[in-house]
């Protein structure tokens, strides 16, 4: 039987909840144990694809095509595990099948309640990944801050599966902050023994807390928790502010959490110190040897998790090569205002992400004009792709009005356009190309000597395609197609001789980067950066 841990966050929002659960993850999963984690997420939408970033933040695709929350991404950096669509819950999702079921007449005439049909369908749905995986531990993140009426229904059937499953089989940890008043030059557990106690009411008494703080927990504030909390003094967990995300397994590891889950559980594991994981991914995180400076011109760089994915993409390549990656945030728009001379000066190389409509895409145009022109190393995903498409095509080929049709559907150009099959597509949520897809890539390109191989697979999320009918004329003026969906004939990859690395692609590969294994295309980046500043 699997074993099951439930993570809660109280107090406020933002403590950490995604980084906590994947960091438990990865020191089990280095005892020899199968993990695998799930996230419950309290919102009504089905899922976060039709959310904008300023909303949710980055939406994380999965290998078979889910449209997730940005926590599946810190889950697989982390841990060995891919996840799939039944990793990722929503409210939405949970009332969407009740419902359906209800008027299919699947409860024979009985009254839908949040208990216990609900409650029973979540409960399904968390039994269905570890069924699923055949994983030895699930670890259940629960979505918002204890205290919210959305979190209730998800909070209630963590409280009755350990009444289905057994005591002995489930873990409760609650994350919770424990704040310091500079003011008063005191840290204060009152925020966290007012969370303890409304769990507590709720059903669920939790054996672990992990304390968020930026000062050392003495053992007289730990002991005070521990009274008031009814957690043993052992398990109440220090989570003090550290320098990358990295560290935090290290964290836990000092403190024994694995240690004090594996004897819940009565399960013994072999030993394990995270030496490979301080040595080859932390040691470069914190000390790193050399510096670079990287230019990401995008439209959502007001927040933080818009780019989650791509910032620790770029981490990691900066890992892989002994670096730190010093990530200049650039709005897009800003250049379409003032010019890239003034705002991409000093940098060694310029990435542009993907993103969905026309704002900003003039200023993403004349970034990657500046890369091309200058022999600035460049990376585009996604939407990166189409504008460096664009660009060429404008500036090299003649085509003054070329655009995607997503921007002017009636340009005279539309280098960039919808496939025939989605412009019968009216729902918007689930009906792009999604999820991973195979791309053969051309011997004797740069995109071969990136990769080493000819067959590849990368995650998509993506509505409009290359138009091939320009293939032809771009090809004769420089453009070098590396990359082909064969099933279709789609442009996956492109890239220009006589630059030091211009590469743009169709896909998301900051969704397959790891810590300790820099995805190929950031990899090359980073190098080829790091080449141009010496």
């Amino acid at each position: 039987m699997a074993k099951y841990i439930f993570v809660t966050g109280g107090v406020i929002s933002s403590l950490g909840k995604g980084i906590t659960s994947a960091s438990i993850g990865k020191i089990l999963e280095s005892r020899g144990l199968k993990v695998t984690l799930m996230k419950l997420d309290p919102y009504i939408n089905v899922d976060p694809g039709t959310m904008n970033p300023y909303q949710h933040g980055e939406v994380y695709v999965t290998e078979d095509g889910a449209e997730t929350d940005l926590d599946l991404g810190h889950y697989e950096r982390f841990i060995c595990a891919q996840m799939t669509k039944f990793n990722n819950v929503t409210t939405g999702q949970v009332y969407n099948t009740v419902i359906s079921k209800e008027r299919h007449g699947d409860y024979l005439g009985k009254t839908i309640q949040v208990i216990p049909h609900i409650t029973a369908e979540i409960k399904e749905r968390i039994k269905k990944v570890a069924q699923v995986s055949k994983a030895d531990i699930v670890i259940i993140e629960v979505g918002g801050t204890v205290g919210d009426i959305e979190s209730l229904p998800f909070l209630e059937a963590a409280r009755q599966f350990s009444l289905d499953i057994g005591r002995d089989n489930v873990i409760y940890i609650h994350l919770t902050l424990v704040p310091y008043i500079k003011c008063a030059d005191e840290i204060k557990t009152k925020p966290t023994q007012h969370s303890v106690g409304t769990l507590r009411e709720i059903g669920i008494q939790p054996d672990i807390l992990i304390c968020r703080t930026e000062k050392i927990l003495t053992n007289e504030l730990k002991e005070k928790i521990s009274l008031f909390c009814n957690v043993r003094k052992q398990a109440v967990i220090e989570a003090k502010d550290v320098e990358s995300i990295y560290q935090i397994p290290l964290v836990f590891k000092n403190q024994i959490l694995d240690e004090i889950i594996l004897s819940h559980f009565k399960l013994i594991c072999k030993f394990s110190d995270l030496k490979d994981w301080e040595k080859n991914v932390v040691e470069r995180v914190i000390k790193p040897k050399n510096k670079v400076v990287i230019a990401l011109v995008g439209k959502y760089i007001a927040l933080q998790d818009a780019y989650k994915s791509i910032y620790e993409s770029l981490i990691h390549a900066g890992i892989y090569s002994d670096a730190k990656v010093e990530i200049r945030r650039v709005d897009s728009e800003d250049i379409q205002k003032k010019g890239p001379e003034k705002l991409l000066k000093d940098i060694s190389g310029i990435l542009v992400p993907g993103g969905f409509g026309y704002r900003g895409i003039e200023g993403k145009i004349k970034a990657i004009k500046f890369a091309r022109v200058n022999k600035i190393p460049f990376l585009g995903l996604c939407l990166g792709m189409q504008c460096a498409v664009i660009e060429f095509s404008r500036n090299i080929c003649g085509l003054k009005d070329a655009n995607s049709t997503e921007f002017n559907p009636k340009t005279k150009n539309p280098v960039i356009s919808l496939l025939a099959e989605q412009r019968k597509i009216e729902d918007l949520g689930g009906t792009m190309r999604l999820g991973a897809y195979p791309c053969k890539i051309k011997k004797n390109t740069l995109a071969f000597r990136v990769y080493g191989k000819t067959k590849i697979s990368e995650r998509h999320r993506h509505r409009y395609e290359f138009n091939n009918k320009y293939r032809k004329l771009l090809e004769k003026k420089g453009i070098v197609f590396s990359g082909i969906y064969p099933k279709k004939n789609l442009v996956e990859m492109i890239e220009l001789k006589k630059h030091p690395y211009f590469v743009a692609v169709q896909f998301h590969p900051e969704f397959k980067s790891k810590p300790d294994k820099a995805h190929p295309l950031f990899r090359e980046f980073i190098k080829a950066a790091l080449n141009l500043q010496k």
